[in-house]
């Protein structure tokens, strides 16, 4: 009887993982016929459409992607625009998240609340805030003190980044993290003449590490597919990210022989985000399910 459990078991583990084989196949499928259809000529994409593995190899919708289409120049101010609002957010929202777990002032936990509450507005609701804070920002881009007579932050780095130096997900994050640290090691801290901040950076912050990788990673991510912010606030095609490029792009691409070069570019939009979850994969696993837990 203990062997036909074992037995019932084992079979039941292995269909279990026979169907999630089974699924892991049919989600890469897309991704792999992607990049086989980047690797081939103009001729044979028509000719071999669904053939997975491509006759003959070129790498000449790359260069077409990358340099006839401008994506050099999209991948550069995206990784601008997603390094930038990266480290801002990582940096406010870490403080953010310490002075809420750790610090006491009056109207705290209202504060907090309003934070929470502003992760249920969606993105669309806040557009036009957000665009006429950065178009009547003062002294910028020929605004007066008043912020009127220029076009303030518009199609500029500032305009893209600074909306989302801080999110309410972020101090969230980071605040479950820094309540489940001891107490007892602030207040030896503050026993040896610490500062708060020097509390927070030295001492704190490095022990968030966890929490900080998996926030990068989410942060990473919404960012790099950013789309409606930079095609609102950016004009001119040098300004441009990857999301809006490559949105125009298959927009004027609209023949079966340029899928070649369509697909190159969509290749070069999703290759960088899926390395950077795979490097930091266990952090991120680590870091979320620590900043779970309950008080």
């Amino acid at each position: 009887m203990n062997f036909n459990k074992k037995l019932y078991f084992k079979v039941l583990g292995l269909c279990f993982y026979v169907f999630l084989g089974v699924l892991v196949f049919f989600m890469i499928i897309p991704f792999l016929w992607m990049i086989s259809v980047s690797l081939k000529s103009s001729g044979h994409v028509t000719q071999t459409l669904s053939a997975l593995i491509p006759r003959n190899i070129t790498f000449k919708p790359y260069v077409d992607a990358w340099v006839g289409a401008h994506f050099s120049r999209y991948f550069l101010n995206t990784v601008i625009f997603t390094v930038g609002s990266t480290m801002f957010t990582l940096f406010f929202c870490a403080l953010g998240g310490y002075t809420f777990a750790r610090l006491r002032f009056p109207g705290r936990n209202a504060l907090f609340l309003l934070i929470l509450f502003s992760m249920m507005i969606p993105d669309s609701a806040r557009l036009i805030p957000q665009f006429l804070i950065v178009k009547f920002f003062p002294l910028a881009g020929g605004n007066n003190l008043l912020g009127k007579g220029g076009i303030g932050l518009i199609d500029t780095y500032a305009g893209l980044i600074l909306p989302f130096a801080v999110t309410g997900f972020g101090v969230f994050l980071c605040r479950q993290f820094f309540v489940r640290l001891p107490e007892e090691l602030r207040a030896a801290a503050k026993i040896d003449g610490c500062s708060e901040f020097r509390i927070f950076y030295q001492i704190m912050l490095p022990l968030a590490k966890p929490a900080i990788i998996a926030l990068a990673i989410f942060t990473f991510t919404f960012r790099w597919n950013k789309l409606l912010w930079p095609l609102v606030v950016t004009q001119s095609k040098g300004m441009r990210v990857l999301a809006v490029g490559l949105a125009i792009f298959q927009g004027e691409q609209r023949t079966l022989e340029s899928w070649n070069t369509m697909m190159a570019a969509a290749t070069i939009v999703v290759i960088p985000m899926v390395l950077v979850f795979l490097l930091l994969q266990k952090h991120f696993t680590k870091g979320t399910s620590l900043s779970g837990l309950k008080e």
